[in-house]
């Protein structure tokens, strides 16, 4: 006997049996065991499983993020238009850098201006806190690494970038003294999140011989016709970027999804409620039940809700992308943790090679 759910959601006074909820099914989703199977609980992270889900559903595994691009040759302004790219990263950013230069072989560039319009501003992501945590990083249409830095002490007492590929500019210094830390990740605040972006294309245009004599800034892309400008395509399909999601269990990477998947649908800018409503809408398709509550989709808000049942069905439809989940022995899982809440759904393989 071998579990696909378990699910143990627990107040702060105490572990009652009303507040448990236990499904264990064998392959087939025969179930073997239950307790409150049909209970609507907090799921905490493990309802990326769904998000993630939907979001391979609906835009592809093979699907790649896309950021535009544009250098007026009169002005050498280079304009940047982003639709969402959770993956617009130091290794994707100094790729797109290469690739500006090979288009437009620049010589220099005046202004970088940066476009964040495809998502509606200021989103607030339900269950976010203001920390300098990372799992409460804001979400954007143009971000870069996350929102985050991650930074660490040298030997001679400076601070200096926690990863090879990503320099810790000289504008985050003063953020990153005032945390008293030798080492770690924190937010950028909202200002410096939306000039993040600008900032690395700065540093690695720069690097690749492309200086940069004026500043970066916030601005709305040019009403130009779509040859005149560039796509650069992500170097992540969207396989990597679920894998990313579900093993690291990344909040911002969850709801950048949500959010780029009701633009398939709905006009932008994306809105926190249309991504809700597209996630639900197709929840309630999936599991042919409406009996639940999505609010966003990384599982930091109270607000979700969803029953053991609901989730062994979701289980079953995810069985082919197990293996985007984090691995143990025989087992692939993920958990979810709030403060009195932990979760766990999964599979364990069989002897047989089936997955319980």
């Amino acid at each position: 006997m071998t579990c696909t759910f378990l699910w143990v959601s627990r107040a702060e006074a105490g572990l009652t049996r009303e507040k448990v909820g236990i499904i264990l099914a064998d392959d087939n989703g025969k179930i073997i065991y239950s307790l409150n199977p049909d209970s609507a609980l907090v799921p905490a992270s493990i309802i990326k499983i769904l998000t993630s889900m939907a979001a391979l559903d609906t835009l592809g595994h093979s699907y790649r993020f896309k950021t535009r691009y544009y250098l007026d040759k009169k002005t050498r302004n280079l304009y940047i238009k982003g639709y969402g790219d959770p993956l617009f990263i130091s290794e994707a950013i100094e790729h797109f850098c290469q690739e500006i230069i090979r288009e437009y072989t620049p010589g220099q560039i005046h202004h970088i201006i940066l476009d964040d319009s495809f998502f509606e501003s200021r989103l607030q992501i339900p269950g976010k806190s203001e920390s300098l945590n990372p799992y409460d990083a804001p979400v954007g249409a143009l971000c870069a690494n996350f929102n985050t830095i991650f930074f660490k002490r040298a030997p001679d007492g400076t601070f200096v970038s926690g990863e090879p590929q990503t320099p810790l500019l000289d504008i985050f210094l003063d953020r990153v003294k005032k945390t008293g830390l030798a080492r770690g990740r924190i937010l950028l605040d909202e200002n410096q999140s939306r000039l993040y972006p600008g900032l690395l294309t700065a540093h690695f245009l720069s690097r690749n011989g492309v200086p940069v004599s004026g500043g970066v800034r916030t601005g709305s892309f040019p009403d130009i016709a779509p040859q005149n400008s560039r796509l650069f395509k992500s170097p992540f399909d969207l396989t990597v970027a679920v894998q990313k999601l579900l093993r690291y269990s990344n909040n911002f990477i969850a709801n950048q999804l949500m959010l780029a998947m009701s633009t398939e649908t709905q006009s932008p800018p994306a809105t926190l409620e249309n991504a809700a409503q597209v996630l639900n809408t197709y929840g309630k398709s999936l599991l042919k039940d409406t009996s639940f509550t999505l609010v966003e989709g990384s599982g930091l808000s109270r607000q979700n809700r969803i029953t053991p049942r609901q989730m062994l069905t979701l289980l079953q439809d995810f069985k082919p992308n197990h293996h985007l989940l984090r691995k143990g022995e025989q087992e692939w899982y993920k958990t979810g943790t709030l403060k009195g809440i932990r979760t766990r759904a999964g599979y364990i393989r069989h002897p047989d090679g089936s997955l319980y």
